[in-house]
């Protein structure tokens, strides 16, 4: 009946309606196992191979089953970082909830960044970046970016708000599949988030983590590994540094799945585990002061 039913969403009737057989519990579990084939970072091997087997094999009479199956293939397929988001939560509007960055200057002329977690809209992510460019003057002598309870969100307006900080000789990151590699420089960032490139400063930097630094909010701060002048103060990441890809689902939910693995310009591969600081303290925000304050003295 399955292999009936995938045939038949693919063939298309003489009036142009598509078969009614695309839809129901067997075929949530069947295009959800196509998607992680296709996509998954992990979808390869033995275990997975299994776990597939295990998902098709079963008959699901409601969406609710069809989801429970499709989370424990995509444990194997995707990882901690894959997840079914609910159809009630896509129509969901979080828009009130979201922050924007916090700048503030100290004595020193040194620019405290706090940078929060977000998923708004393009013209926002505009306004999450230039709350950051607008307040940073030229002639600032250092840096201190609060990754601390940045959860994640998208990371494009998060890098282009602290982008005049990032050395972009070469690319600032890499997406790793498992069939290709991307590279990710400031220009397509910057294209992205639809700002325009401002004047790069150079001077030192500080970034501040935590066990809720994840995800987009892990990968700002890979942005600045193997940099001169950055060192990192906190305690270790929550260890989702990788990429997620949403697809929709035909009871209206989104199947996001982990399709890559963040690469630093380094070359260090960081995904699952979480990411140490340079120096590990239970007070980052005074060391991060102290570090940059003896970085000026001996310039």
């Amino acid at each position: 009946m399955k292999i009936k039913k995938i045939i038949y969403c693919l063939v298309w009737g003489l009036t142009g309606v598509l078969y009614s057989s695309c839809s129901g519990p067997d075929y949530y579990v069947s295009k959800a196992i196509d998607l992680m084939d296709d996509h998954a970072l992990y979808a390869e091997g033995p275990d997975w191979e299994a776990a597939k087997k295990e998902a098709l094999d079963t008959e699901p009479q409601t969406y609710e089953e069809a989801q429970e199956i499709v989370k424990k293939a995509l444990k194997v397929a995707g990882g901690k970082h894959s997840f079914i988001y609910k159809s009630e939560d896509v129509k969901t509007d979080f828009t009130s909830e979201w922050k924007m960055p916090e700048v503030n200057i100290n004595e020193q002329n040194v620019a405290i960044i706090k940078l929060p977690p977000f998923s708004g809209n393009d013209k926002q992510g505009q306004k999450y970046a230039h709350t950051v460019i607008d307040a940073i003057p030229e002639n600032i002598a250092g840096a201190i970016i609060d990754l601390r309870g940045n959860t994640g969100g998208n990371m494009y307006p998060m890098i282009a708000a602290v982008h005049q900080f990032i050395d972009d000789s070469e690319h600032i990151l890499r997406f790793k599949s498992r069939k290709r590699s991307d590279k990710i420089n400031l220009d397509y960032v910057l294209r992205v988030v639809g700002i325009e490139r401002q004047k790069q400063l150079s001077c030192s930097v500080a970034l501040i983590t935590d066990s809720l630094t994840a995800s987009s909010g892990e990968a700002t701060l890979i942005c600045f590994r193997g940099l001169d002048k950055v060192r990192s103060f906190g305690s270790p990441t929550a260890g989702y540094a990788s990429a997620n890809a949403p697809y929709d689902m035909p009871d209206g939910s989104k199947l996001v799945i982990t399709t890559s693995c963040d690469v630093a310009r380094t070359g260090e591969v960081f995904c699952d585990e979480p990411i140490a600081p340079d120096s590990l303290t239970k007070e980052p925000m005074e060391a991060a002061v102290k570090w940059i304050s003896e970085y000026l003295k001996n310039e």
